[in-house]
């Protein structure tokens, strides 16, 4: 049998075991990689984005209440939230979901190109060939 080593963040006289071969049982190992996880992304968010302050992400986070800037659906809680940037001044806007920072990439970030889906979300071309349609049938009959 294998000789079990006592956690190194568990309290005295717990007999949970540490597995091989780090100093941690199983929960605290979990909370040990999602604190250097976090500590890893705080690095190269301050880095890329040159964040005057080391918790501007969590400030920015929090005053978006914790979603994302345009959705407001995705919390970040699964996949945080993408630092979303000016490509031409490099200047931090918000935090985004994938899917909406996609969005602005796709659309290269043009405001014209927002009011065009809104325009078509509003008023879809097929709704305008059914009213010409229509017309066209009062005016036949």
């Amino acid at each position: 049998m294998p000789k079990l080593k006592v956690c190194v963040d568990c309290l005295p006289g717990s007999k949970r075991p540490a597995p091989n071969p780090g100093p941690r049982c199983a929960t605290h190992w979990r909370e040990a990689k999602k604190a250097q996880k976090q500590r890893a992304h705080t690095a190269a968010v301050n880095k890329t984005y040159s964040f005057a302050d080391a918790d501007h992400y969590d400030r920015l986070y929090k005053l978006q209440d914790g979603k994302c800037a345009i959705c407001r659906r995705a919390t970040g809680k699964t996949k945080r939230l993408a630092v979303d940037h000016d490509h031409q001044t490099e200047e931090v806007r918000g935090l985004l979901c994938s899917t909406c920072n996609r969005i602005l990439g796709h659309f290269r970030d043009d405001p014209n190109a927002f009011g065009r889906a809104i325009a078509y979300l509003n008023d879809p071309p097929y709704r305008t060939l059914l009213r010409e349609y229509a017309r066209e049938l009062l005016d036949d009959g």
